[in-house]
């Protein structure tokens, strides 16, 4: 008999409108999760009270089996429910969550039946951790599927058990990394961790499911492995994981500006994994500023993911003009995210460079199946003489930033594109008012702009002007969400909102080196603040002839820094030439130790940033005050925890604010923004220790 071809029968005598029963005739009972009105399923409070109840009925009435899974196709369970994270304001409150989802998911491990978790889709926090709670997992093996528990980028911990019955499931050194970084798996990845016990693909996932729990499961890890799973268990053994784990959190946050993962390092090595046995970090962790912050932020990102929502028939082929930094990685990119593209460049060079590049990003991506790495490579064509043009649904141009030139071409394809083709251009200075002057045929222009590098950066503004139609912005828009990115709506203005709100901070940062302040000093005062690289490191990295051209286009007259007219003239570009305000080997600016700032230099600093930022607000660039935190959060790094910069100037007076005033007074971070010094300390010369492009090198 083929235990396949029998389909379970409902059962509709319990109550329920998200959990679904169903018994077939080897009286496995198969628990659907399909929650009415939405996409996805969320462990909401009445979805877990469902559940609970479903377990007290099979108390009684236990089945042969139990399999859970999901009703809804990409999708298993993808956490608890956020908004109610936003009502932590009390410890009481935090215990009483916790406590819901520690007891529900200690109820079901400890069922006498077999449990298995059969899990297609987003598998993530709660979802992940009621998976654990259940004997056997089996994962289906396509790209949708992902499995994590990633609550601490939300500020918070795992507390329905996955603190616990991860780390003893996968070893401590592999759940800690999970845990303390919100990564999520695929599937093979699962099953290599030790996560999941088979990965399946879709088409016999009922069939396998059946089959394992019928079978007494699958084949289990060997002995060995469970011995070296007992030893990792050991006190002194996890001590010294834990203590390990630990250096690795303080070297990404010495400020301790995230308390959430020194708060599970604390939980698991001390507390058995149980939350609730640490009210300390419950009352610190759940419903502190940084976990009210870091949810903000998560809503601002799935604002901005509503934004690229699809609008219409997915775009399937794209062409690129200009194959140089940015318009080879856009390429890459696209393909990797599944389009068909065409590289366009003139130079055999500059298009045999973009082809590495797509390469080695294949190689990294797709390290564990060669097999999509080359049908990625397959989907990048190079193509000289612009022959996609005629093929594309959108055509991307990312030449050189000259008027003339771009206007020249947009006059040279426009007749050849397709009627209903997007034509998009990658500029980050020109206008688009005057970039579309006189396109033939009537054609429309948007701007979808790219930051650099393309792989990492998670934005894309998209950029309107007045006469833009509605339908190709939500069109452009969804492009930028078909490639997993997130699109962030701005009108046509002089550096749109990322370029114009960089452009002053660094510059203020430039000036406070013509004034005599090391430059380690002062990007020590932004990183204390908790952003992840200071003003002149980036600087550095984005190009010092780029920041130069920024600085002239935003500063409305202003003479630029002269530490940057001397570093320019003299061919220090930055990471790119090898030296700026950094010399650079390998990749890294070499830093001295950096010498104490004055009080207020962090404040001095954010506060150009914050002036063109609400600036663009006002002047109708950004339409929110909440896009523009978004698009500064998630395009420049800005500190995370503070919930955007808009919003942490509004509340950093406030008790309970976010955590900048918590770094010492010598970063400079908690007095007021002073007026500018008046050259107290004495400007930098060429050849003075301030100038890092004349340090000393040994060869």
């Amino acid at each position: 008999m083929n235990p396949a071809t029998h389909a379970p029968q409902a059962d509709n005598t319990l109550p329920a409108s998200h959990w679904h029963i169903a018994q077939d005739e080897h009286d496995i009972a198969w628990l659907t999760l399909d929650s009415p009105g939405t996409a996805v399923n969320v462990l909401t409070r009445e979805v877990m009270a469902e559940l609970g109840a479903v377990l007290a009925r099979f108390e009684t009435m236990p089945p042969r089996a139990l399999v859970i899974r999901s009703g809804k196709p990409g999708n298993f369970i993808v956490g608890a429910d956020i908004n109610e994270f936003g009502g932590l304001d009390t410890p009481e409150k935090a215990r009483e969550l916790v406590a819901r989802g520690w007891h529900l998911f200690n109820t079901l491990a400890a069922v006498r039946y077999p449990t298995l978790a059969l899990v297609r889709g987003h598998c993530l926090g709660g979802g992940t951790e009621l998976a654990l709670a259940c004997r056997w997992r089996i994962v289906v093996d396509e790209p949708a599927t992902s499995l994590g528990l990633p609550e601490v980028m939300l500020g918070i911990f795992p507390g329905w058990g996955g603190m616990r019955r991860l780390p003893a499931l996968i070893g401590p050194p592999a759940a800690l990394d999970l845990m303390l970084t919100g990564k999520t798996v695929d599937a093979r990845r699962a099953l290599s961790l030790g996560l999941a016990d088979l990965a399946v693909p879709p088409r016999v996932m009922d069939a396998t499911a059946r089959l394992v729990v019928l079978q007494g499961g699958p084949k289990r890890r060997t002995p060995l492995a469970r011995r070296m799973q007992r030893l990792l268990d050991l006190w002194p053994v996890k001590r010294l994981v834990a203590r390990r784990a630990l250096k690795t959190v303080e070297a990404r946050d010495p400020r301790g500006h995230y308390p959430a993962p020194r708060a599970i390092i604390d939980i698991w090595a001390n507390h058995g994994g149980n939350a609730l046995n640490a009210p300390g970090q419950l009352a610190s962790v759940i419903g502190s500023p940084t976990a009210r912050n870091l949810l903000r932020v998560f809503r601002l990102r799935e604002q901005l993911k509503a934004q690229g929502k699809q609008t219409g028939t997915p775009a399937k082929r794209v062409h690129v003009i200009g194959a140089g930094v940015m318009g080879g990685d856009i390429a890459a990119w696209c393909a990797y995210k599944g389009l068909t593209v065409s590289l366009q460049d003139q130079d055999g060079g500059r298009l045999a460079t973009a082809i590495g590049r797509a390469q080695q990003l294949y190689a990294r991506k797709f390290r564990r199946d060669l097999r999509d790495a080359r049908a990625a490579a397959d989907r990048l064509i190079p193509d000289p003489q612009g022959a996609g043009v005629a093929h594309a649904d959108i055509v991307i141009e990312a030449i050189s930033e000259n008027l003339e030139a771009k206007l020249g071409l947009y006059r040279e394809i426009a007749p050849r594109m397709k009627a209903n083709a997007i034509l998009a251009t990658n500029t980050s200075s020109l206008r688009l008012e005057d970039l579309s002057q006189g396109l033939p045929g009537g054609r429309q222009l948007v701007g979808i702009h790219f930051f650099n590098p393309v792989a990492s950066m998670p934005l894309v503004e998209v950029v309107h002007t007045d006469a833009t139609p509605p339908a190709l912005r939500a069109r452009a828009a969804a492009f930028v969400g078909q490639l997993d990115k997130l699109a962030l709506p701005v009108r046509s203005a002089p550096g749109f909102l990322v370029n114009a709100v960089l452009a002053p901070y660094m510059l203020e940062a430039m000036r406070c080196v013509d004034e005599g302040l090391a430059p380690s000093s002062v990007d020590a005062a932004m990183e204390a603040f908790g952003m992840p690289m200071g003003p002149l490191e980036l600087a550095d990295t984005v190009g010092l002839d780029i920041a130069m051209a920024a600085g002239k286009q935003l500063s409305e007259g202003e003479q630029p820094p002269a530490c940057l007219v001397r570093l320019v003239d003299g061919g220090k570009l930055g990471r790119k030439s090898g030296k700026g305000f950094y010399i650079w080997e390998d990749g890294k600016p070499q830093k001295d130790t950096a010498p104490g700032a004055p009080p207020g230099l962090a404040s001095r600093l954010l506060a150009p940033l914050l002036a063109r930022a609400r600036k663009q607000v006002d002047d109708g660039v950004v339409a929110s005050a909440e896009l523009a935190d978004a698009g500064i959060i998630f395009g420049t790094g800005f500190a995370p925890f503070t919930g955007g910069p808009l919003y942490w100037e509004q509340h950093a007076g406030q008790a309970g604010a976010a955590a900048p005033a918590a770094a010492p007074a010598s970063t400079g971070t908690t007095a007021p923004a002073p007026p500018r010094t008046d050259h107290t300390h004495k400007p930098a010369e060429p050849g003075t220790m301030h100038d890092p492009s004349t340090k000393e090198t040994k060869t």
